[in-house]
């Protein structure tokens, strides 16, 4: 995957010309099978896109091959509202942290989102027939005498307007102390994993008012706290099986059939650090910011803020892969630090064949690299380039040598452009990238079966 690879083509854009705080997208999240599209954001919102399906002739008059449908909002729904801690006298944020989709069982689909404390089972499902002819109500509703009904009728259902319906169905709260920074559906498809800085709980999907507490870091003595977590997710085959990751950079990958209190793990996985390149900020930029099991349950991807590393599950030696995202910002880290930048949290996603990677960047940039070559690129989502099927260019960041015309200096670099937030698509080469308060869908411009470039 070379600098000069051809890149992906843009699919869709959804753009607003002014950003509020509450607009700002925080998660990004596909169903299972990649035809809905979930975001969140500051403001407590939840927006679902759906894929609208092109027919095939259209397609090949447009001379595309292998393109799709877009993605066009579905439903809009308040997920969250901002809510009082009166015991600690803190406001909770009604931002949206995660987005999880439920497997299909059904014509309806289900996800949980969550903020701060508490995670909501929604359910969206779609209407298109009202049922009229009611023997006890009128039409408007209002309950009959009955004394004045003097015939019975069969109620019949008559097609009306498309309407999506999206209802809360569960509301699990009261289950976190510390803010909740994951959450992970299990591949039995009946429980889910919540987790916050010092605890992981267990949940059923049907049980509101409790669940069970699986890890707990939490020191008897707050003063000796060293670590907390940073992110969970479960095995995307074995139910038995999740791994969450640490403010020191571990990973540790948890067997509920070894224990059920999962305090002690099965496997720990960390990278043994150089004595002579610590300084002040190397715990801080070795945080795991994000980890991700591979679509095969072979590998791990994780993120801290310099780099992305890939971990075999056989191997707690150390990554078998590792990628620098931007090592030119290590000679900027202290003031990185000074704007609390070093803090940002970005995520890293798998393409559907686990062969490429992806994560984010500052100044609008993403990068992808190809497992097979090692090689990267860098890509940009902004609003000059957003036209529906415009290519993308690929972008360098100049750090020494040649300077090519294009490159952008690294004290050019904005900050406040960050792309923290992503998702690919589970069958097919297509992404979505949040960029602040925008949403960017790429496709891959030729082959929808070929490596994304």
């Amino acid at each position: 995957m070379g600098e000069d690879a051809e890149s992906p083509k843009i699919n869709h854009t959804f753009l607003r010309d002014y950003v509020t705080e509450a607009d700002v997208i925080s998660t990004v999240e596909f169903n299972q099978t990649g035809d809905l599209l979930a975001t969140g954001d500051k403001g407590g919102r939840v927006v679902i896109f759906q894929r609208e399906t092109e027919p095939k002739g259209e397609s090949e008059e447009a001379g595309e091959v292998g393109d799709s449908g877009e993605y066009n909002v579905y439903s809009t729904f308040q997920s969250h509202e901002p809510d009082f801690d009166y015991l600690k006298s803190l406001e909770i944020e009604e931002k949206i942290n995660k987005i999880r989709w439920l497997p299909q069982q059904n014509a309806a689909h289900f996800l949980l989102s969550t903020n701060d404390k508490t995670v909501k089972l929604w359910k969206v499902s779609e209407r298109d027939k009202r049922p009229e002819g009611y023997n006890l109500k009128d039409e408007e509703g209002r309950i009959k005498d009955v004394s004045t009904i003097t015939s019975l009728r069969v109620p019949v259902l008559k097609p009306t307007d498309l309407m999506v319906e999206v209802r809360p169905r569960r509301v699990f709260a009261n289950g976190h102390t510390y803010h909740i920074n994951s959450i992970s559906v299990n591949s039995d498809g009946e429980t889910y994993l919540s987790a916050d800085d010092l605890r992981i709980n267990m949940w059923h999907l049907d049980i509101t008012d409790r669940s069970f507490n699986i890890v707990d870091i939490k020191p008897a003595n707050m003063e000796d706290l060293t670590e907390v977590i940073t992110s969970a997710e479960f095995h995307p085959h074995h139910c038995h099986l999740f791994v969450y990751s640490s403010s020191k950079g571990t990973l540790r990958l948890c067997d509920m059939r070894a224990s059920a209190l999962c305090d002690k793990h099965t496997k720990l996985f960390e990278e043994p650090e150089d004595p002579g390149s610590r300084s002040f900020f190397s715990e801080i930029i070795s945080s795991v910011s994000d980890v991700k099991f591979s679509h095969s349950g072979r590998y791990l991807l994780t993120r801290d803020y310099l780099t992305a590393k890939v971990w075999d599950l056989n191997m707690d030696k150390g990554p078998v892969e590792t990628y620098q995202v931007h090592e030119y910002l290590r000679s900027k880290l202290c003031s990185l630090y000074e704007n609390d930048c070093i803090f940002d949290k970005f995520e890293c996603v798998w393409n559907s064949s686990d062969s490429v990677i992806m994560t984010g960047a500052y100044n609008s940039f993403f990068r992808m690299f190809d497992r097979e070559t090692g090689r990267g690129v860098t890509l940009e989502a902004w609003r000059e380039n957003s036209k529906p099927r415009a290519v993308l260019r690929t972008r360098r960041v100049y750090t020494g040598g040649k300077r090519r015309r294009g490159d952008v200096g690294v004290d050019s670099l904005d900050f406040t452009k960050k792309i923290l937030h992503m998702a690919w698509h589970p069958a097919e080469n297509i992404i979505a990238i949040a960029a602040t308060n925008n949403l960017y869908i790429f496709q891959d411009r030729v082959n929808p079966d070929a490596q994304t470039q």
